[in-house]
């Protein structure tokens, strides 16, 4: 656990205590995912709150390894790309995305059959009302959250090569992207009810495909979200400040000693802010030097890493 960055780690620690949690409490008769669990909007059980807290709860013990063996596989070298600040605003929105996608897929069912023109409803349960009926649509998973992940890594290293059981042979992540967009496009379609929310799935990657299309149309915006700007403004205001502040210092002790100047060039030289220049061309030689780490990663595993490497990539993630 000691490798894996702090975001992917907590959420994977959050998401187990979760599903624990719902087992320890369901022997007391509280069902956890029915009270944290996204319900129809229109459900009397619908809470607003439910669009965050049904993407850490799950129904099964195959539901949870999967999400987080994909969250674990994805999630860790996308939030050594992004750093973390970036990474769960975006497994945030995607998660929040797959959820309102569910909400309009279930909508546009509940209208398709009418719905509203019954006051009960014949289910494998018996004859129960509508309330109780809507109250049974339920969402829970971090599938949407973790599909967004999953096509973040497909638009970011396309053609890096992966085995996908039971194929033998490997594949290049963008074509597995499309196939994973294409099953589940025809399982949603399909007739059969698995009890897959396969439109959350779709809703995850098309809300992330959409996030990361605003990031690279604003540059600006892929550090810190666009406050970045409003920081550079600030600090050239001090720097501004601060050089002017040591020439009127200098002013003044010169003529307080009848004319006698110290040599303050020295200092005055180390005072004085980094050039834009300097700047882009320290951080350029950085981000080369983590691409490189990163790019040692896809090939040899994060383990083929020194300690000085491991040192870089986190504190790349920090800034």
């Amino acid at each position: 656990m000691r490798n894996i960055p702090t975001v992917t780690k907590n959420l994977l620690i959050l998401n187990v205590l979760a599903y624990i949690a719902s087992i320890i409490l369901a022997q007391s008769g509280i069902d956890l995912n029915n009270i944290l669990g996204l319900h129809f909007f229109l459900a009397d059980n619908f809470h607003l709150w439910q669009i965050v807290t049904y993407m850490f709860m799950h129904g099964s013990f195959m539901h949870i390894l999967m999400n987080m063996f994909m969250l674990w596989m994805f999630g860790m070298v996308m939030e050594s790309v992004w750093g973390p600040k970036k990474f769960l605003l975006f497994y945030m929105v995607t998660g929040i995305g797959a959820g309102l996608c569910q909400e309009l897929a279930q909508y546009a069912n509940y209208v398709a059959e009418g719905l509203s023109n019954y006051q009960y409803v014949s289910t494998e349960l018996g004859r129960i009302t509508m309330d109780s009926y809507l109250n049974l649509w339920t969402t829970v998973g971090a599938s949407g959250a973790v599909y967004g992940v999953l096509l973040a890594f497909g638009l970011t290293f396309p053609n890096e090569r992966m085995f996908i059981i039971p194929i033998p042979i490997p594949l290049k992540a963008k074509w597995i992207i499309m196939g994973s967009i294409a099953m589940e496009l025809f399982s949603a379609m399909g007739t059969s009810n698995d009890g897959v929310a396969h439109l959350a799935h779709l809703g995850g990657m098309l809300f992330g495909y959409l996030l990361i299309r605003y990031w690279r149309k604003h540059p600006f915006s892929d550090n810190d979200f666009g406050m970045n700007r409003g920081r550079q403004f600030f600090d050239n205001m001090r720097d501004n400040w601060e050089s002017r502040t040591n020439r009127s210092a200098g002013n003044n002790q010169g003529d307080s000693n009848n004319g006698f100047q110290w040599n303050t060039n020295q200092t005055q030289q180390t005072q004085q802010p980094e050039s834009d220049w300097d700047y882009n061309a320290r951080k350029k030689k950085e981000q080369e030097e983590v691409d490189r780490i990163l790019d040692k990663i896809r090939k040899s595993g994060y383990d083929s890493l020194s300690k000085e490497e491991k040192k870089k990539l986190f504190d790349s993630s920090k800034s």
